[in-house]
Parts: C-alpha cells; sequence; structure tokens
C-alpha cells in the first residue's frame, strides 16, 4: 500500500525531532538520563546547540529524500552527501557538528572517485547506524517493485557508507516494518508481518545465515519482550534497531516512544530518529506536542521539501 502525504509528512517529522530531542544528551549514559530525563525538547548540552537542533541523522535523511526527487540514483544521493559533509548543506545552521567516522571515510572515498556503491565499509567494525537512520525516505519510492528489486535498492543505498550485509539488513528489516505498518492496523500484527516476510526473504538470498541471526532477536523472538536492561542503545546497526523498534513496541504515543527512546542514552540522537519515523508515521504529526514541531529548525524548509516529495510519490 502507497503512503498519503500525510503519512510521509509524519513519518519524515517524527524523524527529525526525534533526532532534535537526542542531540542535547548524546553520550550521556543510561544511569544519568535516569537521574536527569528528557522530557521535552532541550537545547545546548553535547553540541551547545539550540532547541530543536537536529544532527547528521535528519541531514542525511533530508539528503536522501531530495536525491530521491529525481528517481533513485546512488550517484547523486552521494553527491548531496558530500554537499552536506563538506558544504554543510541541510544542516540547521550551516554548520556540519555531527559525522560519524565510517560515514566520513566513505565520503572522502567518493570525493576520491570511487564509485558510490564500492565507497561504504564493508568490514566488520563499519556496522555503525550511519545507513540506517537515513534510510526511511526509501520506503516510500518502492511501490510496485519485486522484493528483490527493493532489497538491491536497499543494499545501493546503505553502500554508500555502509556496505556491509549487515547494515544492508538491518536497513530492510527497517524498510518492512514500516510498509507493514501501512497495511496493518496493529503495531504487533505488523511486526509478525514484518517477522514472517523479512525472514522469509532472506534466507532465500544468498546471504550468510550468520549475518542474518544477527538480529535473532528482533525476526525470531518478539524484541518488545525483553526488559530494558536487556536493550543496548549504542550506535551498533543492530542495537539501534532493537532499541527502537523496542521503545515503539513498549509505548503508546508518538511523545512517549521518541523519550523513551532518547532517555535510553549513548547514541540519543540516532535511537530518537529511528524509532521517531516509525511512530511518526503510526500515530500522525497531529499527534505530536505542538511547541516540539515549532522549534524544529527550518521547519518552513523540511516542509517544502516533504511537500515536493509527497507530490512525486503520491
Amino acid at each position: 500500500m502507497k503512503a498519503n502525504k500525510k503519512q510521509i509528512k509524519s513519518a519524515f517529522l517524527g524523524l527529525i525531532i526525534g533526532d532534535a530531542l537526542g542531540v542535547p544528551v548524546e553520550f550521556k549514559t543510561r544511569a544519568y538520563l535516569e537521574e536527569s530525563p528528557v522530557n521535552d525538547m532541550l537545547g545546548y548540552g553535547t553540541y551547545n546547540q539550540a532547541p530543536g537542533t537536529w544532527s547528521d541523522d535528519s541531514s542525511m535523511m533530508l539528503c536522501s529524500a531530495e536525491s530521491l526527487l529525481d528517481g533513485f540514483n546512488s550517484q547523486l544521493m552521494a553527491e548531496l552527501f558530500v554537499k552536506w559533509y563538506k558544504k554543510s548543506y541541510w544542516t540547521p545552521y550551516d554548520n556540519t557538528f555531527d559525522i560519524g567516522n565510517t560515514t566520513a571515510e566513505s565520503l572522502n572515498n567518493v570525493v576520491g572517485g570511487v564509485p558510490p556503491e564500492q565507497a561504504g565499509g564493508n568490514d566488520e567494525r563499519s556496522n555503525g547506524n550511519g545507513s540506517l537512520m537515513r534510510i526511511l525516505p526509501l520506503a516510500f519510492v518502492m511501490d510496485g517493485l519485486s522484493e528483490v528489486q527493493k532489497f538491491e535498492m536497499i543494499r545501493k543505498a546503505s553502500s554508500i557508507t555502509h556496505r556491509h550485509i549487515r547494515s544492508v539488513i538491518g536497513c530492510y528489516i527497517y524498510i518492512k516494518y514500516i510498509e507493514a505498518l501501512l497495511t496493518e492496523k496493529s503495531t504487533y500484527s505488523a511486526y509478525s508481518k514484518m517477522q514472517n516476510e523479512a525472514l522469509s526473504f532472506l534466507k532465500g538470498q544468498n546471504i550468510d545465515k550468520t549475518e542474518i541471526a544477527r538480529y535473532h532477536r528482533i525476526l525470531k523472538k518478539d524484541v518488545y519482550n525483553l526488559e530494558e536492561y536487556q536493550i543496548e542503545s549504542e550506535g551498533y546497526v543492530v542495537y539501534t534497531l532493537e532499541a527502537a523498534l523496542w521503545s515503539f513496541l513498549n509505548s503508546s504515543s508518538y511523545r512517549e516512544t521518541v523519550l523513551k527512546a532518547v532517555n535510553l542514552g549513548s547514541d540519543t540522537d540516532t535511537t530518537g530518529a529511528v524509532a521517531g519515523g516509525i511512530a511518526g508515521l503510526y500515530y500522525g504529526f497531529d499527534k505530536f506536542p505542538k511547541s516540539w514541531i515549532e522549534q524544529i529548525a527550518r521547519l518552513n524548509d523540511i516542509e517544502q521539501l516533504i511537500g515536493k516529495f509527497g507530490d512525486k510519490y503520491v
């Protein structure tokens, strides 16, 4: 089922707000946040940025969305990432203040002439959450494609910065859950649908079984049944996806989801962003705290891009 314009806007804004909530407390421990939890849109903190400031997560997601206005083109997507990295394109205040090492190395490869789909890291250590955090827009452009074509598009997009199959699988699972939320009324029935379809597809591909098994707590168990102490929230792709799904499936509103995600600590902006994308889609932006939306930097510019994206794909 295709998303409508409101769902697309809700998902995009949901991700950006989740990101902005996490920016001031990035790298804070869970113990610290248990004593001083985030309950509202804060400012300054880790990067000394004003309230409503979003990070690389949203910048790269917005670059992805803009590139898709002309259809999927990994070269154009990579060029916009480089423009963000080198010239602060799609940043809140013309300042690229947060970038992961793997992403920086990969984009330097692009600058050096490496083809985009070969630029990303492909070793065991190159499995941060840097492609998962920006993959959301692809969920809305793949209507009518076969499952193999969808996976291949996700692989190409992820590989610009994160080429390892583990990162690609994480992005695929996230997209599959978004697709399921568009057809299922219940978050749990959508989760079961995602589990069945994703696991069935992945098993049929020429993928190392040990890599699929990295996601067993999501695909074979029910991640939402885990206790909070069992959820990790560092910048590893598997941990981020688990934390985002756990936060969403154990909440009953957008606000609860993103605050739960951020207060897990560590990589707060990305956990908030990944959880915020799915929670935004499901609950709708009219259920967001109005003051949070109003504080988002460059809101008018973001809404214009979302409008163009919706016109293209709805």
